[in-house]
C-alpha cells in the first residue's frame, strides 16, 4: 500500500506551483526619441550665432528704463521676460545674441535666460516671416465652428506649406499651436499679438490676402515681424536677410502698426462674424428685462 502510495505522493512535491519571485531591479525604460530638438538645443546657424552682434536701440533702451523702475534693484533679474520681449520685436526672433544682451543688462548668467527662453513657446528662436500665424487646434476649435481643421487646410492650401514651415518669400510663418484662450470663438488663429476669431475658411482665405495685400503696397519685406504702419518706434530691420544692428539708426528700421500714411486697410481683430465680443449670435436668451434687487422695490403692492 505504502509503495502505491509514495509514487504518487513524490510527483505531488515535484508538481507543486512555484511562486514567482520579483527581481529587486526594475528595467530601464525611455520614452520615445525626439527628431526635433528646436525647443531645448541650441544650434549655431548663419542666422543665429553668437558672434552676430545685438544691442538694444535707442527707444528700446528707454523702455528698458521704465520696466526695471518697477522692480527692487536686487530683484531686477525678474525681467527678464519682458526684456526677451523686447528683443524679440526688435530683432524679429530671440536669437542667442538676444539672451546674451539681456543677461548683460540684467546682470544674470546667461544660462538662466536660456532656461527661460526655451521654457515658454512665445519666444521664437528661429527667425519667422513677417506674420507669423498660429493656428489653435485644441479641442474648442476642433469642434467650434467649421472646425480648426478646415481652417488648417485653407491655410496650406492658400500659403503652399504645412505648420512649422515659412513661405519662400519670408513673408508667413505657419505654426500649430495649443489653446490660446479664445475657446468661445473658436475656430481662431493668432498672427503676431492680434487675435482673428470665428473665422471660416473663406474669411481666413481673405485676412491672408489682405495681409499679404498691405504689405505689397507698404513695400515691407518678409522676415520681420509685425503689422503695417506709420509708428513712430520702429522695430526689425527694412529686409529680411538684413538683421545686423551695428550702426543702423532706428529710424531706417520698418515701422508696424494698423494706421499708416499708405491707407492700408486691414480686417480688424476680434470676431470675424460681426460679433462684437462673444455674445450670443441669435439674441439673448437671458437676462431679456430688468432683475429683481435689494436696491428696487415691488411695485404690486406685496412688499
Amino acid at each position: 500500500m505504502a509503495s502505491k502510495i509514495m509514487p504518487k505522493a513524490g510527483r505531488c512535491l515535484f508538481n507543486v506551483p512555484r511562486i514567482p519571485i520579483r527581481p529587486q531591479w526594475r528595467p530601464l525604460s525611455t520614452t520615445s526619441r525626439v527628431a526635433s530638438d528646436a525647443l531645448q538645443v541650441h544650434r549655431d546657424s548663419s542666422q543665429n550665432n553668437p558672434s552676430i552682434p545685438f544691442t538694444f536701440n535707442a527707444i528700446n533702451q528707454k523702455l528698458i528704463a521704465e520696466i526695471l523702475k518697477r522692480y527692487p534693484p536686487q530683484y531686477k533679474k525678474a525681467a527678464v521676460m519682458p526684456l526677451l520681449d523686447l528683443g524679440q520685436r526688435q530683432l524679429g526672433f530671440t536669437s542667442i545674441s538676444v539672451m546674451n544682451e539681456v543677461a548683460k543688462v540684467l546682470e544674470m548668467p546667461p544660462m538662466r535666460v536660456y532656461e527661460v527662453a526655451t521654457f515658454y513657446t512665445m519666444y521664437n528662436r528661429d527667425p519667422v516671416g513677417r506674420y507669423h500665424v498660429q493656428a489653435c487646434t485644441t479641442t474648442p476649435c476642433q469642434l467650434g465652428g467649421c472646425g480648426s481643421d478646415k481652417i488648417m487646410e485653407a491655410i496650406e492650401s492658400h500659403l503652399g506649406v504645412g505648420p512649422g514651415s515659412t513661405t519662400e518669400d519670408g513673408m508667413f510663418t505657419f505654426s500649430e499651436v495649443e489653446c490660446l484662450g479664445a475657446c468661445v470663438n473658436a475656430p481662431m488663429v493668432q498672427i503676431n499679438d492680434d487675435y482673428y476669431e470665428d473665422l471660416t475658411p473663406e474669411s481666413m482665405v481673405t485676412l491672408l490676402k489682405a495681409l499679404q495685400a498691405a504689405a505689397e503696397t507698404t513695400g515691407a519685406s518678409g522676415g520681420t515681424a509685425g503689422l503695417l504702419g506709420d509708428s513712430e518706434a520702429g522695430m526689425g530691420s527694412s529686409k529680411g536677410a538684413d538683421r545686423s544692428q551695428g550702426e543702423r539708426s532706428v529710424k531706417t528700421q520698418t515701422p508696424r502698426g494698423y494706421s499708416g500714411k499708405q491707407r492700408v486697410t486691414l480686417p480688424s481683430p476680434g470676431p470675424q462674424s460681426g460679433r462684437k465680443t462673444c455674445e450670443n449670435m441669435a439674441g439673448l436668451t437671458a437676462l431679456t428685462e430688468e432683475p429683481w434687487g435689494n436696491e428696487k422695490l415691488r411695485t404690486d403692492g406685496q412688499l
